[in-house]
């Protein structure tokens, strides 16, 4: 979106692109009765945790600089700030950017996750750090559940790390807090989260380097998102 002298116009922008998402979302059957009783946007989840961002700190136990995971069942979306892209070729005026993989999900979006997992060379060590066989894939038990949320953790890792050269590389090794929400709180534990992240910076980024797990285990972002977009509006 530009205007006539062929500036970028950032809120016009977002809100076009606001809109081609939640056509494309997953579930959106599912709201579509919900703007018959309000005139408000219906914002998408990655929009509203991102604007939470600024505010973390303040509702959270986090240390700057941090990265946020919000892994669910349809995609895994990851939100950070500008100071940690290792190229910034990121055309906006937000302090805080967001990545969303479709299909890197639990549920409905498993079987990309899987496919994922296998064509990633490091997964098998980790399964065996894990102490599990490739057969987790198919089973359907709570075991199974958690491995594939921590598959997604590394996964996401793994694509913004130097190790696969994606839109963005962060300064992982610069981040102390990673902070997790979604469904991912409801089923991992802290030390869970923690022992994926450890792994994570020892194997892919040969380092020690342990950033704090925060778990957001009751949707705290969500609320403190959607209060700042009301704020703003």
């Amino acid at each position: 979106m530009m205007d006539n002298r062929l500036n970028s116009v950032e809120e016009k922008r977002k809100e076009n692109l606001t809109n081609l998402y939640q056509q494309d979302s997953e579930g959106k059957e599912d709201i579509k009765h919900l703007y018959d009783i309000t005139a408000n946007q219906i914002y998408s989840t990655p929009y509203i945790v991102n604007k939470a961002l600024p505010y973390v700190d303040a509702k959270l136990s986090v240390v700057n600089p941090f990265i946020l995971l919000d892994i669910g069942g349809a995609t895994t979306d990851i939100h950070y700030s500008k100071d940690l892209v290792v190229d910034d070729n990121i055309v906006t005026e937000n302090e805080y950017d967001r990545l969303v993989f479709k299909k890197l999900g639990v549920y409905k979006s498993k079987q990309s996750l899987i496919f994922a997992a296998q064509s990633n060379e490091f997964v098998y060590e980790l399964l065996m750090h894990l102490k599990v066989t490739e057969n987790i894939y198919e089973e359907q038990c709570d075991k199974a559940t958690k491995v594939l949320m921590q598959l997604a953790i590394f996964l996401v890792l793994c694509k913004i790390s130097h190790y696969r050269k994606a839109y963005i590389n962060l300064k992982l090794l610069a981040v102390n807090s990673i902070v997790i929400t979604g469904g991912v709180t409801k089923v991992l534990s802290l030390d869970e989260v923690e022992d994926i992240i450890a792994f994570f910076y020892k194997k892919i980024l040969g380092s020690e380097h342990k950033p704090a797990a925060v778990m957001d285990s009751n949707y705290n972002i969500w609320t403190l998102g959607a209060e700042g977009e009301a704020i703003c509006q």
